[in-house]
């Protein structure tokens, strides 16, 4: 396996570059009749699209998904489904002068050090563009989870630099996450962070954050108790998203501070259902969701490319100076809500899939 496939039955496989022809992906296991359109599907894609405001990267892309197999007459087959879009504000030479050095913190190294080659236009197949493909892939997931099970997945930037939100998680809607640019429900906060940010692009520089994600409503009993537990698969797939550094679910690493006698998620009885009277545990308990809210963070870096100057060394082992071009993030936070949202709903189907496959 060369790592480009994600999940066990709903099973997803992007390709594409950067700098290429098109991006896209491949999307097998997919229950039939599920209603879906390219419209709907679109809505996600814009969401993550470049150049939809002044603070994430100006190129220009619209990022126009087609469905080339899989869905007919507005519904899926239950066949392998082919979604792509086609890059078209495409400059391969900005990157020329990169060709021969290894930009700091970027995957140039790493990548030339496993295969021998690399695609220096805008990082290949290592650029975040490839994420377009898990969003096109993750709106048919949200779509059948939000309809068939009612399974809601929200996604907001709740911290960038050291401005951060205390906003009430279970208070926000969509119609707040999207009120702004920095896609943050809290709007003061909102409007700190999309200054810093300002700031920092203003100055060729750029900043990182945090984005958190909540669940609602998923059904208890999915995730499996080894090695493939739920909130095992939620943290691989939050960390394949680029840039991503950090994930914890429920209390996190706040959860070492606090003793057991208090941590523990009590069992009590609820409108006649068994529920847990907190929730430390995030919604998944023993790696299987318990029915109550999951609800995790994810934490992503600075983004590596800036318009400072930096040293480095070129593949000739010499020393450079190194003063980055091309069109980039300031912040990929807004931008990545989208993303976590797609990641999150790839594994929730997944796993979902494998209890009913498994629960005859």
């Amino acid at each position: 396996m060369a790592g480009n496939t994600f999940g066990q039955l709903f099973r997803v496989t992007t390709f594409g570059e950067s700098h290429g022809g098109c991006v896209g992906c491949v999307v097998d296991g997919c229950p039939p009749n599920i209603e879906i359109t390219e419209d709907e599907i679109q809505k996600e894609m814009d969401r993550r699209k470049p150049g939809q405001s002044e603070i994430t990267s100006p190129r220009k892309e619209e990022d126009e998904i087609k469905i080339l197999s899989g869905v007919f007459e507005g519904k899926t087959t239950g066949t392998p489904i082919l979604m792509l879009a086609y890059n078209k504000d495409m400059r391969p030479e900005d990157y020329d002068h990169l060709k021969d050095v290894y930009r700091p913190s970027h995957a140039d190294f790493t990548y030339e050090k496993k295969y021998g080659i690399r695609d220096f236009r805008g990082s290949g197949r290592a650029s975040a563009r490839e994420t377009l493909a898990r969003v096109a892939a993750g709106a048919i997931a949200k779509k059948y989870l939000k309809d068939k099970l009612g399974i809601e997945i929200l996604s907001y930037v709740s911290r960038v630099g050291e401005i951060g939100s205390e906003i009430e998680m279970n208070s926000v809607a969509m119609k707040d996450i999207e009120s702004n640019i920095i896609r943050c429900p809290d709007s003061d906060a909102a409007k700190k962070m999309i200054e810093l940010v300002e700031k920092m692009r203003d100055e060729g520089d750029s900043i990182g954050g945090v984005i958190t994600a909540v669940i609602k409503n998923v059904p208890a009993g999915l995730g499996e108790p080894v090695f493939d537990k739920l909130n095992a698969d939620l943290g691989k797939a939050m960390l394949s998203i680029n840039a991503v550094k950090g994930f914890e679910i429920g209390s996190g690493f706040e959860g070492a501070k606090i003793p057991g006698s208090k941590h523990n998620d009590e069992f009590i009885m609820k409108d006649g259902k068994i529920r847990t009277k907190t929730n430390n545990s995030g919604g998944v308990m023993g790696g299987i969701s318990s029915g109550e809210t999951i609800y995790f963070k994810v934490v992503f870096k600075s983004v590596s490319t800036i318009k400072k100057k930096q040293n480095s060394v070129s593949r000739d082992m010499e020393e450079v100076e190194l003063e980055a071009s091309g069109r980039h993030d300031p912040c990929v936070l807004p931008r990545a809500v989208p993303i976590v949202d797609a990641m999150a709903a790839l594994t929730i189907m997944d796993h979902y899939l494998r209890h009913k496959a498994q629960n005859l």
